[in-house]
């Protein structure tokens, strides 16, 4: 049984476009050929294993940085040629492997490394994956990591190698040896230099001298002006190095021959490798589609149900925000109770919408899609999905459009059950309005007495009455703003919807005696039941806008009690500042009131207790006792008054505080910010690197080490005094005025261009890394690298180096005039 219908079932819905964008999300071609194999499940097992698999996989995409997403190579072509004996794997296909299969490694390690709890199904789809340590190792031995044929790949290939090299440089010499003597002779171009010509070394010669130098003419230049000699001498070199290159090609084909022969035994493992590493990527997508939707993984059960709440369009949501719009999102519940949704309501007001994002979300959920609803939702599993949307009109068929829409409701009604969900738009139209309603209506019973879910939407006032008094369908209403005459695109379940026909006739422009002759065809019953359910609606939209207004007021008051509280509490922190700023104060008075004291004892001791001096130390000691209770007195007035001068500025701030309120900036922050000024001194934390702080934002902080300015994270750096400052730099000075010298000299000294003619290739490969290094660090943004014509090896060894560099924004020959293709031309990506 058909359990999608129509065959475009896809394309109606805009699934079509679900799974385009969910291909270009994959990285690799069997990541997309998961995609296409995507289909319709009615399994609930499989169904929850799918939305499980992509829920774990969207806590990766947020949480771990880490997670292996690259090299997903296919070698699945490659490994079936290799079933065949004597067949072998290239080295571009043998560096693919390597990789993928460390791509397939990595991500067995990444999964091995957390809890059970954590990712416990995607962990499960690791536990047959195999790692073949053997093969790495063995292609380690093979291909160094540009993935060329390592020299030491056998015996036999360094030796031939080796001969190579040596015959090349021989040759090398010798033809130099001869471009010089033809220079000296004339008969050459002093600014020639050697070239290769279909694999050959050559000597570009002036055309009227190419008889005076002896050898093979291989070639000449566009204009005829210039032809590129062989010499005798050369030629026989050159064919002897042509033999050794067929003998290392033979060699190499032996090597990869022998470890094709040493995998076969393994293929099948390493296709479930490969299937593994589509899937992986195929979820991948699938989490990324679904973070980018804001979907999540709701409530699931085995029986039909839809309990949606925010449900949204994905597809119409993306268009509406490239528009700088909002999307209004849909609450939608089909149960036993009421399983047929019958939506009425104005053109345009959102019917056909709300129908589509029942039928696409329902199936992206059953093939393993996570949806964008709300926390909360339920949702279950239909066994079919049927829809009948647009014109289906055929001139093949001979069908018109309702012929079309009475096919389809022919197979709703044969096939359906209660575990199908059917989709129809615009119910009954395309025939006379009398005859389609009547139709339409004993459709619609036969389906309420099939106990099909549905969701339909339709203007006929028929139908809206019958699904008032059926049991197990309700009405639905897009609503619309009756005032200015706007569609709100929001769906109300429980009652029929106005299709505002004269409303929308009269904002066009119609003559009003039509429309009067209209009331009169159509008679005022119908336009009494149209005009109640429009009241009905503006009452009820009154009602929603007092308590939504009801609640807003609520939550300024709770907001208001809030923030009294915390002030109140901020109060109450000064009050005991300035409670404990008195008493320091009462202390430092008490202290020298004892210290008084004191010095009256040791006056009337040393007076040897003369009545006179007694009486005079007493009478100081009396000024003193009122003099503290006079301050006393005086600091309790001023901490009074300061208590005052609080509650009177709070009461003020408080008439004038408007209805929202801003929350207060923490503590921190405001000392965070206040900490770091230019022109401080400022430290590394943790170091002793030393700067001046240039400016400052939120995030970073620009300063100056010596002669080096530099941007670094503001949480990185602390102030330090002066005198901190100085301590440090005379610990340190000395070194770091060494370290700053040595740069600036380095710096000063640096040239753009490094001349690594004549060199080895590993010698050469090392002393560029170091000047591009070099270039880096002092921002130079474009090198010159001589390395010369010759044979092109050295000029193809650097630029494989340079392509593998990250650096390396591009390169190229240098301009004909200033070397050409002796000299490469690198710009960074600085």
């Amino acid at each position: 049984m058909q359990n999608i219908y129509p065959n475009n079932f896809e394309a109606k819905i805009g699934f079509d476009r679900i799974r385009e964008m969910l291909s270009n999300k994959c990285i690799s071609t069997m990541g997309t050929e998961w995609v296409e194999a995507m289909q319709f499940q009615t399994s609930y097992e499989a169904i929850a294993l799918q939305l499980g698999l992509t829920e774990e996989f969207c806590r990766i995409v947020r949480e771990h940085d880490n997670f292996p997403a690259g090299h997903y190579y296919d070698l699945r072509e490659a490994l079936k040629k290799i079933r065949i004996e004597g067949r072998f794997l290239e080295p571009v296909e043998l560096f693919d492997l390597k990789r993928s299969l460390e791509a397939v490694r990595a991500i067995v390690n990444f999964f091995a490394k957390q809890d059970e709890e954590v990712f416990p199904r995607l962990k499960e789809k690791t536990a047959n994956v195999q790692l073949f340590p053997y093969i790495y190792d063995r292609i380690d031995t093979i291909i160094n990591k540009f993935g060329k044929i390592r020299d030491n790949a056998s015996p036999e290939l360094a030796q031939i190698r080796r001969s190579i090299f040596n015959m090349q440089s021989s040759m090398s010499k010798r033809l130099h040896s001869i471009l010089k003597q033809a220079q000296k002779d004339g008969w050459v171009d002093e600014d020639a230099a050697v070239s290769i010509r279909d694999g050959r070394a050559v000597i570009p010669v002036p055309a009227a001298n190419k008889r005076k130098l002896k050898g093979i003419v291989y070639d000449e230049s566009a204009t005829g002006k210039t032809s590129y000699i062989e010499p005798t001498e050369i030629v026989e070199l050159n064919n002897e190095i042509r033999e050794l290159e067929y003998a290392e090609r033979r060699e190499v084909i032996k090597i990869l021959t022998n470890f094709s022969n040493d995998i076969r035994p393994y293929l099948d493992e390493l296709f479930y490798s490969y299937d593994f590493l589509g899937e992986i990527d195929f979820l991948r997508a699938k989490a990324l589609l679904a973070i980018e939707f804001d979907a999540i993984n709701p409530e699931l059960h085995e029986e039909s149900i839809i309990e949606w709440y925010h449900a949204i369009h994905p597809l119409l949501q993306q268009t509406l925000r490239r528009e700088n719009r909002k999307i209004v999102p849909l609450d939608i519940k089909l149960s036993d109770e009421e399983h047929i949704l019958l939506i009425s309501g104005p053109n345009a007001g959102g019917k056909s919408v709300c129908l589509k994002t029942t039928g696409l979300l329902q199936y992206m959920l059953q093939c393993g899609l996570l949806i964008p609803i709300s926390e909360g939702s339920k949702t279950g599993i239909f066994n079919q999905l049927f829809i009948d949307i647009g014109d289906e009109q055929s001139m093949d068929n001979d069908l018109s459009t309702y012929s079309s829409h009475l096919m389809n409701m022919k197979h709703f009604v044969r096939n359906s059950d209660e575990k199908t969900l059917v989709l129809i738009d615009e119910f009954g139209t395309g025939t006379e309005p009398m005859l389609g309603g009547s139709i339409a209506e004993a459709i619609l019973d036969k389906l309420n007495q099939l106990r099909t879910f549905g969701v339909i939407t339709t203007h006929y006032t028929n139908l809206k009455h019958f699904a008032s008094s059926a049991d197990g369908i309700v009405n639905g209403a897009m609503l619309y703003d009756s005032h200015l005459m706007n569609p709100l695109f929001k769906l109300e379940i429980g009652k029929p919807g106005s299709s505002f026909a004269f409303e929308i006739a009269r904002k066009i422009g119609l003559p009003e005696d039509i429309l009067e002759k209209a009331t009169e065809k159509i008679g005022k019953d119908h336009i009494d039941f149209d005009r109640n359910l429009r009241q009905i609606d503006r009452d009820k939209r009154y009602w929603e806008t007092k308590r939504m207004k009801i609640r807003k007021v609520e939550k300024i008051l709770d907001n208001t009690a809030e923030n009294y509280q915390s002030e109140l509490e901020e109060i109450q922190k000064q009050r005991k500042e300035i409670l404990k700023k008195a008493k320091e104060e009462a202390d430092a008075l008490l202290k020298n009131v004892n210290k008084r004291i004191e010095n009256t004892i040791r006056e009337i001791k040393q007076a040897q207790a003369d009545k006179e001096k007694t009486r005079e130390a007493r009478e100081s000691l009396d000024a003193l006792k009122k003099e503290v209770g006079k301050k006393s007195m005086a600091d309790d007035q001023q901490i009074a008054g300061k208590m005052d001068k609080l509650r009177q500025r709070e009461s003020n701030r408080n008439k004038r505080r408007p209805e929202e309120f801003k929350k207060p900036i923490p503590q921190d922050k405001l000392e965070e910010r206040i900490e770091l000024r230019p022109g401080d001194k400022v430290r590394l934390k943790g170091q002793e690197t030393i700067g001046d702080l240039i400016e400052v934002n939120e995030k970073n902080a620009v300063v100056a080490f010596g002669q080096l300015m530099t941007t670094i994270p503001r949480r990185n750096i602390e102030r330090i005094s002066n005198n901190e400052a100085k301590k440090l730099d005379k610990t340190r000075g000395a070194r770091a005025t060494r370290v700053t010298e040595n740069f600036s000299e380095r710096r000063l000294t640096f040239k753009p261009e490094i001349d690594i003619r004549g060199q080895r290739v590993d010698e050469a490969i090392a002393k560029i890394t170091e000047f591009i290094d070099e270039a880096i660090m002092f921002e130079v943004g474009q090198l010159r690298i001589l390395h010369g014509k010759g044979h092109g090896i050295l000029k193809q060894t650097i630029r494989d180096y340079l392509r593998s560099e990250p650096m390396v924004r591009n390169y190229k020959d240098e301009h004909v005039d200033f070397g050409g293709a002796g000299i490469t031309v690198v710009n960074l990506a600085l």
